[in-house]
């Protein structure tokens, strides 16, 4: 079977236990590590995510002369798609353009020699080859060998699904076998999108299998299983052919300039005189999670081809609260200043408690810097000191910095979110002709610079005295250079995730003017205590 198919087919306050006169290092403190780490990220994404390959000019093994098969069409309300012989190319999505002004729509498998097969091998007996002329009456086909074995294969289109369904009578006078195969063959060429993985993917024993077109280039891979599906997908598209039968053989590689994924199962016995049906499906259609959700029960296994990376629990239902909210406003910018704004009022708890705690910190800074100076030649009881302080005064550095942290896998999230949704492509906002890539003007990062920049001038006060502190001196350096780098980083990045930031840079703004307003009808006091001298009050 093998050889045939080849032949084939802001913790900086926390630093302050230390003493003030110890030389720090240039990468101390939280919000250095924090940059840090932001910065690697983006690199990895940019410089390490699938990038476009150059296929060696060697020739295709498979080339097959189907001049002389005649061309015919299946089509449902979603896709119409060629077929000839047993070869389906050129499928047409009615949804979607390949531009938001164009009137082109996107073809999968449209390129030369790009195309899905699905055939029989046989045993005893000859199966219908590419090459074969069949009879069609609208969407059956027929063809019989010179065995008397009749095969009869029927085409139902449904959505983006092509359901083939193969029937063999066995007329022969004797027994024979078929084993069903189906390949997809086509070309590295689409673009590949930082963080999104490109190429083969398989379903094996329950698991998505994925494999980037680099790595293809290099080897080739061969899994078994118990049902399964193979084919490939991109960012926003797939390609899957699935065998609606147990024990299959799923392959992934590179035959010439050409790239491949075959699934073939075990041989189903025809007794002479008796039917047998073979099933394949077929899809050909968006990486949408409704769409493939929808598929689930004809092929299982394909709704969880998306990958929304490490932050999957939080990607999946912000990308359904988005499209709910588009529904309604029937604009995806908009949508996502609505979310923002609702994951800002949801994090308003937090972000309160964060302010009143950087207030907090801030009068406690010569309490600090006493016990600094007192205790500088005892560094455990410094640390006992300090503790003890953050104790009595209810509240702590780490405090300051609980938005950011929820921040992070926010972004992450709605990064792969924005990337992954084919709805995304070609949305409009303002001057913005697509929302899942960069803004071509640079509009929205400058924008998210500018407003990062207000809002940490109003965070951090102006008159504040770091001489003596290492630690706050370099935190306020760092800081200033912080807006000018998150507009760089940005600059490249899918302009609906640059408009989160940017709306979520100013809801936090008038979030901070209304704490503000807040602590100055309940300001922090200190208040004096016996034993514990003077104690700082927080209003709650």
């Amino acid at each position: 079977m093998v050889q045939y198919m080849d032949k084939n087919s802001g913790f900086n306050m926390w630093n302050a236990n230390k003493n003030s006169t110890q030389k720090k290092s240039p990468f101390s403190g939280f919000l250095w590590w924090t940059l840090i780490f932001i910065a690697a990220w983006w690199m990895v994404g940019v410089f390490m995510s699938p990038q476009q390959t150059t296929p060696a000019n060697d020739a295709v093994t498979n080339v097959v002369d189907l001049s002389a098969v005649p061309v015919t069409n299946v089509s449902s309300d979603k896709i119409t798609a060629t077929v000839q012989g047993l070869r389906i190319s050129d499928v047409n999505l009615a949804d979607y353009t390949v531009a938001s002004d164009a009137s082109e729509n996107v073809v999968l498998l449209g390129s030369d020699d790009n195309f899905i097969e699905v055939g029989l091998l046989s045993t005893g007996t000859t199966a219908p080859v590419a090459t074969t002329i069949w009879k069609q009456n609208d969407n059956t086909y027929t063809w019989r060998n010179s065995d008397g074995v009749e095969f009869t294969r029927t085409f139902t289109p449904d959505g983006y699904t092509i359901t083939i369904t193969d029937t063999i009578t066995n007329k022969s006078g004797r027994d024979v076998a078929f084993a069903p195969y189906a390949r997809v063959v086509r070309d590295n060429d689409m673009k590949s999108a930082s963080g999104v993985t490109n190429g083969a993917v398989a379903y094996i024993n329950s698991d998505v299998e994925d494999v980037v077109w680099q790595k293809l280039d290099k080897k080739s891979y061969a899994y078994s299983t118990t049902n399964g599906f193979a084919g490939f997908a991109d960012q926003y598209w797939e390609t899957i052919v699935s065998i609606d039968a147990p024990d299959q053989t799923i392959r992934m590689k590179k035959v010439g300039d050409k790239y491949t994924t075959d699934t073939a199962a075990g041989a189903v016995a025809v007794a002479n005189g008796a039917t047998a049906t073979i099933t394949t499906n077929v899809f050909t259609g968006p990486r949408d999670q409704s769409v493939l959700d929808a598929v689930e029960s004809k092929i299982p296994g394909i709704a969880e081809t998306i990958d929304y990376g490490w932050f999957w629990f939080l990607a999946r239902p912000m990308l359904w609260v988005l499209n709910g909210i588009h529904h309604v406003v029937m604009n995806y910018g908009v949508a996502i200043i609505i979310m923002t704004i609702l994951l800002r009022l949801l994090m308003w708890p937090l972000t309160r408690k964060s302010y009143v705690s950087m207030a907090a910190m801030q009068k406690m800074q010569p309490e600090m810097q006493r016990i600094q100076k007192l205790y500088a030649n005892d560094k455990m009881r410094l640390q006992m000191e300090m503790m003890k302080l953050y104790q009595t005064h209810k509240t702590s550095p780490m405090s300051g910095c609980l938005p950011m942290l929820i921040q992070i896998p926010i972004f992450f999230a709605l990064y792969k979110a924005l990337l992954v949704s084919v709805q995304m492509r070609n949305a409009h906002f303002l001057w913005i002709s697509d929302l899942s890539a960069m803004d071509p003007y640079f509009i929205l990062p400058i924008l998210m610079g500018a407003t990062m920049y207000l809002q940490q001038r109003l965070q951090s006060p102006r008159n504040a005295n770091t001489s003596g502190n290492d630690v706050a001196a370099q935190t306020q350096r760092m800081m200033r250079w912080m807006p000018i780098l998150f507009t760089i980083m940005f600059a490249w990045m899918p302009a609906g995730l640059v408009l989160y930031w940017t709306i979520s840079n100013i809801f936090g703004i008038i979030q901070m003017q209304i704490i503000k307003k807040q602590t100055k009808k309940h300001p922090l006091s200190r208040k004096y205590d016996v034993k514990e001298g003077f104690i700082l009050h927080i209003p709650s």
